[in-house]
């Protein structure tokens, strides 16, 4: 479907894990990877998840995509009791539909609250937002709206855009002729081209709109296609191939060597990475025996200091990931459009579920 880009991005990361440490595995167990395509449709994610469990005798599921897809799976996953590791789906309520959910990827309002919270300490006091009309986009505006007006600034318009095929151009048109002082943009990483491109061809920069945003606006394998165009831009992100750490420089040459480096990986590339990390990891503990409560048990308490991000670890109770993220500049260098880690905000849990405890 129209996040096909994002999933191949993902899939390679946590196909490459299983790859490249399947020898780490105990005598005897073998992990076989069984791959569907849900074409980005919830009832399709329901019918497929209840084949590869009923038909395929799976023990573990992960992956998934879009936020909807994982919302129409988690009734499977509680009747059948089948652990879940979700390597994308970023809605904040997702981890509560079952306890059998476990997310290595991140929360949308991980990302978008923070850089509320920084664009309002720069001393911006308007903006207007502009998301995907769906669970992602709705928690980023919601979760820069809180950071930006608990800094004092207020948001003076709110606009959301069908997801599949948009036009942006009528959006940021809107934005222009409003002239707020910043602009925040949520869309699937794969949309950030298109996107970018109406900023640029209707001048919302030039007009004196500042644009912040999440990493999914300038992924690193989009730089080249966005170039100057997001010079200067600001965003939030768990992950950038510029990172010097040296857990990202093994993974990016293991993935170099794997894809050639004519394919650039990314944040989500990443995320499928750690959650086949965090498998293994399981397995080799078990011995390759496990249920679901004693698989559920060790990724609930799972923790790594070998991730490209940095250290990650999983909150006990939420089952959601607790890692760093960065305030990242992009910026031209001799031609080409780069992204620099600049500040660090450190151990992030999800907003939300501190501001909205279960009762």
């Amino acid at each position: 479907g129209f996040l096909a880009q994002v999933a191949d991005q993902m899939e390679k990361g946590l196909a490459l894990y299983f790859k490249e440490f399947e020898k780490t595995l105990p005598a005897g167990v073998k992990v076989e990877f069984v791959r569907r395509d849900d074409n980005t449709n919830p009832d399709t994610s329901k019918r497929i998840a209840q084949e590869l469990i009923t038909r395929e005798k799976v023990n573990l599921l992960m992956g998934i995509i879009p936020s909807p897809s994982a919302a129409a799976i988690a009734p499977l996953a509680n009747e059948a009791k089948i652990p879940v590791v979700l390597t994308n789906a970023a809605g904040s309520i997702l981890t509560r539909l079952s306890p059998y959910y476990v997310r290595t990827s991140f929360t949308i309002w991980q990302s978008s609250m923070p850089i509320g919270q920084w664009t309002a300490k720069q001393g911006y006091k308007t903006a207007m937002t502009m998301v995907s009309d769906f669970i992602p986009g709705h928690d980023g505006e919601a979760g820069f709206t809180r950071g930006f007006t608990d800094g004092g600034g207020k948001v003076v318009g709110s606009m959301r855009v069908p997801p599949a095929n948009p036009d942006f151009a009528p959006f940021v048109q809107r934005i222009k002729d409003a002239r707020p002082e910043v602009a925040f943009f949520w869309v699937p990483a794969n949309q950030a081209v298109p996107l970018m491109k109406a900023v640029r061809d209707l001048g919302l920069r030039e007009a004196g709109v500042k644009i912040y945003a999440t990493h999914d606006l300038i992924p690193d394998e989009e730089l080249d296609n966005i170039g100057a165009s997001g010079d200067g831009i600001i965003t939030t992100g768990n992950y950038t191939i510029f990172s010097e750490r040296p857990a990202s420089k093994a993974f990016l040459a293991a993935w170099n060597k794997e894809y050639g480096d004519k394919v650039i990986a990314n944040f989500v590339s990443v995320s499928g990475w750690d959650g086949a990390m965090m498998i293994y990891d399981m397995i080799k503990a078990t011995n390759g025996k496990f249920n679901a409560e004693e698989a559920m048990k060790f990724f609930s308490n799972w923790k790594t200091d070998n991730s490209p991000r940095g250290s990650i670890r999983i909150d006990p109770a939420t089952r959601d990931i607790i890692q760093d993220f960065y305030i990242r500049r992009h910026e031209m260098k001799n031609g080409k459009l780069v992204t620099t880690e600049f500040d660090v905000i450190k151990a992030v849990k999800d907003p939300w579920k501190e501001l909205n405890p279960e009762k």
